[in-house]
């Protein structure tokens, strides 16, 4: 059986990605957009990983390990084959295929932390969580230093490029590692954070993407994938909706899911940055997406590894 109240947190998770990549009130409210775009939806990513650093946990043998790891690995290289047209004949294209095109930098990241985290799964509770936290300072650090261009030069060219801070290591092995420590420790069983707690945590993600935007000023036109408060909602989110008991034996919302982060970006292309669509591009987006994503589901049925 699966839990229903998950499935759904991913499908609004899903959501959150696609707003985030669209810049959604960027033009019309900028302030307004900065807090969503570099604020709440980036909630979403890190509670993906929440998630599957939770169900990490039964990967305990090596033969669990590598049937985990090649469906992630093959899944990503389908779909850099899928994006290959607009990757293909970019200025980063070692780092592309290093570190993924585009949103693909999630599975990428997710195998490697996944590689990480099942060789350090045995050390001690207090040691793995020290280094979970020195690595999400670490890439935080950096992520700061790049976005408000302490350096000049080479330097600064280096460290704005996402792969410095946004990979396997600063963001994925962290919230992977989360999850798996709620896994471990039964930390879903022992607490139950309210709706409240979790509004609030949520609330200090949007506070925090506030600071930045008008205190710390760091740029408006540059992405923040790494915020503290990240490390307090995400973890809550999570629990709330793992405590809310409600089984399913479908697995189409989490499918549905994967297929709208995967898919999205080409919708987004044909939508926006073609000519093809002039009118009414919001309302055709969500169509044209929702029919692509069940398509997809649906054909995953046929062809395994699509998801």
């Amino acid at each position: 059986m699966r839990s229903l109240s998950i499935d759904i947190l991913k499908i609004i998770l899903a959501a959150f990605v696609v707003c985030l990549h669209l810049h959604i009130l960027r033009d019309s409210y900028p302030s307004l957009s900065y807090v969503f775009v570099n604020g709440l939806f980036r909630i979403g990513v890190p509670v993906f990983l929440i998630i599957s650093g939770y169900f990490f946990f039964f990967i305990d043998d090596i033969s669990r390990l590598k049937k985990w790891s090649f469906r992630i690995f093959l899944l990503y290289i389908i779909w850099s084959a899928v994006y290959i047209p607009f990757w293909k004949e970019d200025d980063r294209f070692v780092l592309n295929i290093l570190f993924g095109y585009h949103h693909l930098w999630y599975l990428i990241g997710t195998f490697f932390a996944g590689l990480l985290l099942f060789m350090l799964r045995k050390i001690p509770v207090g040691i793995l969580t020290a280094v979970i936290l020195f690595l999400f300072c670490s890439g935080y650090a950096i992520q700061y230093l790049a976005n408000s261009h302490y350096f000049n030069g080479e330097p600064d060219t280096l460290l704005n490029l996402f792969p410095t801070y946004r990979n396997f290591l600063f963001v994925c092995f962290p919230f992977l590692g989360i999850g798996f420590l709620i896994r471990k420790l039964e930390i879903d069983i022992k607490q139950k954070p309210s709706a409240l707690v979790v509004f609030i945590s949520v609330g200090l993600v949007v506070f925090e993407a506030f600071l930045n935007y008008r205190v710390f000023s760091l740029s408006r036109k540059e992405s923040v994938d790494l915020l503290f408060s990240l490390l307090i909602a995400c973890p809550l989110l999570f629990l709330y909706c793992k405590n809310i008991i409600i089984k399913t034996d479908s697995k189409i919302l989490a499918s549905l899911s994967t297929a709208i982060y995967l898919i999205h970006p080409l919708v987004i292309e044909f939508v926006y940055k073609s000519n093809t669509i002039t009118s009414f591009q919001n309302v055709v987006f969500i169509i044209l997406l929702t029919a692509a994503s069940l398509l997809l589901v649906f054909m995953n049925r046929k062809i395994k590894y699509l998801l």
